[in-house]
């Protein structure tokens, strides 16, 4: 009797089973999923917004799919809302989409002048959009950034979009931006939010052939002289005040941001030579220790202090240079320490007296000062950020070259 009992119990369990999966099986059979790699959002001139979706094949979703270069699709719809707009996309394309790889949110530059709150609430809302999706804002519609982004070099539009701002932690002209961190700064009373500034590349019909450094640092997306099949690109840093855009940083602005973050490992910088103004030195540099910040309050405005370490060697060789020379390697550190100085001065201020956005979060170190969160409160960090004063202290020993030594 015990026997059949058991017998009984089992087989009632596989019949539960192969219900319950059977259902969920079919729910999350690829076939009927669109697998969205992008979303894009502009405003709308008869509706709240237009929301551009780029879709792949299933098996572009992992390198273990196909090796060949997967096209995507792009489809448009304009709804009240993004909820709203999935669930007329999910109507028009017959099939569930789903958010769970998509690597990419991009709100155009319009859109983020009006302010992009809701927007991110809800996105944060949706269980499938993680929290490491990469944002973007773009200077042109976010729907031609998105049609204009496509791989160069990777088969694979999901692996691009992962790996596409890598180059923030040699180059320091773009950032990585996502937006879980976007919302935490939201929602942070010692700091403010920030999103990667992207562009579609434009050929510049520029007749000036002169060699000008300080043009190269002071690049945006948008406005680059890059010429190339890749037309999208990010450069520069979009700047918020709570959720709505206030400005744009250059990409020697967004080094400076950087550096400040600890957020970097190398960068290079044209330096003028100590012995020929006229000239610049290109100059590798390496944090040699974390960034060093101190924040008081005198006479009810904040003034802060941020020290800076590097390690440098010299790119630029001619043989008219004495790369051995002590005095000439000074002279050269000399100069990078007022170029920097100078650079990350000018940082700071825009960022404050201009913008009004403390996007570095020099909030944190100014906590200590007061007794009570209230009192924190009272003093309301993030509008009393324009008052602030810096002072900037870079130390840089440039040692020589790499292999002419």
């Amino acid at each position: 009797m015990k026997n059949k009992l058991n017998k009984l119990l089992i087989s009632i369990i596989i019949i539960y089973l192969i219900i319950a999966f059977n259902s969920s099986h079919v729910a999350l059979d690829l076939s009927n999923l669109a697998i969205v790699v992008a979303m894009a959002i502009d405003t709308s001139d008869t509706n709240n917004l237009s929301v551009t979706f780029q879709f792949t094949n299933a098996s572009s979703v992992s390198e273990n799919g196909s090796s060949e270069q997967s096209p995507s699709i792009v489809n448009t719809v304009e709804a009240s809302s993004i909820s709203s707009a999935i669930n007329l996309m999910n109507s028009y394309i017959g099939k569930e989409l789903s958010l769970s790889h998509c690597k990419l949110i991009v709100f155009s530059e319009e859109f983020a002048k009006q302010g992009i709150s809701e927007e991110i609430y809800t996105l944060m809302n949706d269980n499938q959009i993680r929290p490491s999706t990469n944002l973007v804002i773009s200077k042109c519609s976010a729907k031609y950034y998105i049609e204009n982004s496509k791989p160069m070099l990777d088969s694979l539009i999901t692996k691009y979009y992962e790996v596409y701002n890598n180059a923030s932690l040699y180059t320091g002209y773009t950032t990585d931006a996502t937006i879980g961190n976007f919302f935490n700064n939201l929602n942070c009373g010692t700091c403010e939010p920030y999103g990667i500034l992207g562009g579609v590349n434009v050929e510049q019909n520029n007749t000036d052939t002169s060699i000008n450094s300080e043009k190269d640092a002071n690049s945006q997306a948008n406005n680059s002289s890059i010429s190339g099949s890749l037309r999208s690109e990010n450069s520069g840093l979009a700047v918020f005040k709570d959720a709505t855009l206030v400005g744009e940083l250059t990409a020697i602005e967004n080094l400076s941001f950087l550096c400040t973050k600890n957020d970097i490992e190398g960068f290079l910088v044209s330096v003028p030579n100590p012995e020929n103004d006229t000239e610049y030195i290109d100059v590798n540099l390496v944090p040699s220790k974390d960034s060093k910040i101190k924040v008081d309050i005198i006479n009810g405005s904040p003034y802060i202090k941020v020290d800076f370490s590097f390690t440098g060697r010299i790119y630029s060789m001619t043989e008219d240079f004495d790369f051995l020379d002590n005095t000439f390697l000074e002279n050269i550190s000399k100069s990078c320490n007022s170029y920097l100085k100078t650079t990350f001065t000018n940082y700071y201020y825009k960022t404050s007296k201009e913008l009004n956005s403390d996007i570095n979060g020099f909030g944190k170190f100014v906590l200590k000062h007061f007794s009570t969160i209230t009192d924190f409160n009272d003093y309301n960090w993030n509008d009393n950020y324009k008052n602030s004063f810096f002072d900037v202290n870079v130390d840089t020993n440039v040692k020589s070259g790499f292999l002419l030594m």
